[in-house]
């Protein structure tokens, strides 16, 4: 039960913090930013935060920087807009997952093509 909790408590982290990013923050070091997905502990102490970045590793690794910057805010907005008694930690993470999705999907398609000749 308390599993399930925790998978709709991070939906909700997941939707709020995606309209914070977008709206909220002014940082000029944050891109092009997509919150992918929110893993929560069960005692709902932390949360993961999975972040896909449009960009070279620089302009990544300046966009994990300043949310990590703007925690304390996006923490303090996030207990505003879900009634919880204490509101998760924050831990931001890059995704790589849609990178390495898309490199498969290319090495699938040399593979094709290279069947074909």
């Amino acid at each position: 039960m308390a599993n399930n909790r925790a998978g709709r408590v991070g939906e909700q982290i997941k939707k709020e913090l995606s309209v914070l990013i977008q709206s909220g923050l002014k940082d000029p070091r944050i891109g092009f930013v997509t919150v992918t997905g929110v893993d929560v502990t069960n005692d709902l102490s932390q949360a993961k935060v999975y972040l896909s970045v449009f960009g070279d590793e620089e302009q990544k690794n300046n966009s994990l920087k300043g949310l990590e910057k703007a925690t304390g805010f996006l923490r303090s907005e996030l207990g505003k807009a879900i009634r919880l008694r204490h509101t998760p930690e924050l831990i931001f993470k890059i995704d790589e997952s849609i990178a390495y999705g898309s490199r498969i999907e290319k090495l699938l398609g040399e593979i094709t093509k290279e069947d074909t000749n």
